[in-house]
């Protein structure tokens, strides 16, 4: 484990290596999937080296809140073209 994670990042990664771990995956794929997860939520968070938050948000138009806001203006014009 990296040096720039904290205990809290060791214990986030300890569970998902654990979990993947039960749920079927080899013990390397299981390292993989923990080690890209904690280091996504670090970036996320603003906790690498460098890190911007504005700058990991700026790309971020393919989170759930965008497309379900997105879906919904698209679909009630769509239902109002239908009704015509």
């Amino acid at each position: 484990m990296p040096k720039a994670w904290s205990n809290k990042r060791e214990r986030q990664y300890e569970h998902i290596k654990r979990s993947a771990k039960s749920r079927g995956r080899s013990a390397g794929t299981a390292k993989r999937i923990a080690a890209a997860t904690v280091n996504k939520t670090r970036r996320q968070k603003g906790e690498t080296k460098g890190s911007s938050r504005s700058r990991s948000r700026a790309g971020g138009g393919s989170s759930s809140r965008s497309r379900r806001r997105t879906a919904a203006r698209k679909g009630g014009r769509a239902s109002a073209r239908s009704r015509r």
